[in-house]
Formats: C-alpha cells, structure tokens, sequence
C-alpha cells in the first residue's frame, strides 16, 4: 500500500523563493513535512511543518505553553486575559494538585458565563469554546483533557482579533481574524451556505476544511436560536465559532499597511521581551490597531506563526507571503 505524502504549503514555498538567494531546500521525501535549508556560506537550517530554525528553543517552548506565557506576559506589565489552569484528573493524581474539573467549573462560576476554555497548548484553534451552561462547560473541557492535561478558563474580553507577525524589529504582516460566518441569501440553509463556502475555499486553493460536526458550532447556533437547516435572511452574517482562526474557517482582513505606531511598538517589544526573534502576537483590541492604544489584551504568542491558511485567501495575500518568507529565510541565514 502506498504511503500518503504530506503536502505542505511552507516546503513548496520556501522551495520556489529560496533560489533567489542562491539558498537549496532539501525535503525528506516520504513525508515531506520537514526540510533542510542550505544557504550559499554552508549554513544550515531546518523546519518541519510551521517551526522554523529561527527562534531559541527555551523561548519557543514557553510561548507553546499559554499559562507560563501568560505569567511571564504579566510579569512584564503586558496586559493578558483574566484566567486560571486546570488539570485532568489522572494529572491531579501524579501531580497532587486539587485544580481539576469540579475546581474548574467553581472558577468558572466565580467569573460568571459564559467563560472561554482552552487547551493549554495546541494551536489552530483546536477545542477553544466559548461555554455558557454547565452541561456545555463539562462537555467542552473533557473535550480538551483527551488531548492535553492542562486546560484554561478564562475570562471573555471583547473587541477585534488581530495577529501581528513580528520579524527582529520589524512588522512583516498584521491582519484582523474573522470566525468562521456565513451571509444568508434568503434561501439556501446555513448547511448548504456552509457546503458553498468550502467549495470557495477549494477553488481558492485553500486547503481549510470546515467540519459541520464540530459540537462547537452546533452549540454558537444552539445560542442564537439557529441550526443547521436554518434559513438566514438576505444580507445577514452569521457567526458559527467564537474562535477566529484561520485554521477553522476564520477569514482575514491584511492591515500591515495601518497598523498604529505605537501598537508596532508593543508588539516589537512584546517579542524581544519573549526572547524571539518571530513571533505572531495576537491581540483583542477594543477599537481598531489603526487607533492609538487605549484598552486591549495579548490573547496569545505564538513562537510558529505560519501563514499557510492566509496565503490561500487570495493572489494578492500569496505574493505578501513569499515577500514574507524571503524576508525569513534571509534572517535565519544569520
């Protein structure tokens, strides 16, 4: 039986820019998820899927870790969202701790719903739910605990979704995050709005995958007193995830070109300050990043930004990509 070949968007680019700086990309080629870059003085570095040979190892692992990240975020006098860990129960035994799932649910009651919970590690937006009864919060953070031990409980902060990718001392692109929505035309389901949209999203070349049987979006419809055979008025969005990354279906809106003076500045130094060198720092910004900073939060950093979802979104987004990712292969050269 053959072996299925992993395609990824980042070898097949580094692939088509390397050579304009006289730089070879070797990827193994069983699974063609990990390559070696070979620059023109004999250097060499290497990345697997969205982890680049870039940033220190201690400083990638801490920002992999939302609560450590958070506590050294804090520590610093960065604003973070209001939250606390929990562990699984067979964590809670090896490590003797009492903060499991019935702490959790006391805490979350204490912040009052609805709440958000999150798996301490991951990305892509994976098992993040915004939670407003019990029943939904037990389901949603035992959801979390098969696949992490350590999960968050946070408090909602509202405003737009915005990453900054940060290169050295430099903003390379920021772009406002949307959830996964569709816009009604009066006739067609949100089921078959959904169908149209991942079409789209084939046609664009984007590999995204949205999955209608994702609990997470049967319980935002619940919400809003919608389902899936729900008929949506002409004109009208409507949000199926409370997440916005682009991984679940989310769109993009690039605003490199206007993002605030004084916000490059945060970001630049929020990156410096977490020992790297690349960093996508996301924001909640109650306002816009084009304004002067008045109330936001860091939601996250993320030591892999990759930009493989957005380079899909359109020929515009895919040439800002490869300019993006030459600017990195240049810096990991040093």
């Amino acid at each position: 039986m053959k072996k299925k070949v992993v395609k990824t968007i980042l070898g097949d680019l580094f692939q088509k820019i390397a050579p304009h700086i006289s730089a070879v990309v070797l990827m193994e080629p069983e699974w063609n998820c990990v390559g070696q870059i070979t620059y023109r003085n004999g250097r060499r570095r290497y990345f697997r899927y969205s982890s680049l040979d870039i940033n220190p190892l201690g400083s990638s692992e801490i920002s992999k870790d939302k609560d450590y990240a958070n506590f050294f975020m804090k520590s610093m006098g960065y604003p973070i969202v209001l939250g606390k860990k929990f562990y699984s129960t067979p964590w809670c035994r090896a490590i003797g701790s009492r903060q499991n799932i019935d702490a959790a649910y006391r805490y979350a009651k204490s912040l009052k719903f609805p709440v958000f919970v999150k798996p301490n590690s991951g990305s892509q937006g994976v098992g993040v739910s915004k939670v407003y009864t019990r029943r939904q919060f037990y389901s949603a953070i035992k959801f979390i605990f098969t696949r992490d031990k350590v999960a968050l409980v946070q408090k909602p902060v509202f405003g737009k979704d915005y990453r900054v990718v940060v290169l050295d001392n430099q903003i390379i692109s920021a772009y406002e995050r949307i959830p996964l929505n569709v816009i009604g035309d009066g006739v067609s389901t949100i089921k078959k709005l959904l169908a149209k949209k991942q079409k789209q999203f084939i046609v664009s070349g984007r590999d995204t995958k949205i999955k209608i049987t994702d609990f997470r979006i049967a319980e935002c419809l619940k919400h809003q007193k919608l389902t899936m055979k729900s008929v949506i008025p002409q004109g009208q969005q409507v949000f199926l995830l409370d997440n916005a990354n682009l991984s679940c279906g989310g769109d993009s809106i690039d605003v490199t070109d206007s993002v605030h003076p004084e916000f490059k500045k945060i970001a630049i130094q929020l990156t410096k300050d977490m020992g790297l060198r690349l960093c996508g720092a996301d924001f909640i910004i109650e306002g816009s990043i084009s304004q002067k900073p008045h109330i936001y939060w860091i939601l996250e950093v993320n030591s892999a930004p990759g930009l493989d979802h957005y380079v899909t979104t359109g020929r515009k987004q895919q040439k800002i990509v490869e300019n993006l990712y030459l600017k990195i292969l240049r810096a990991m050269e040093k």
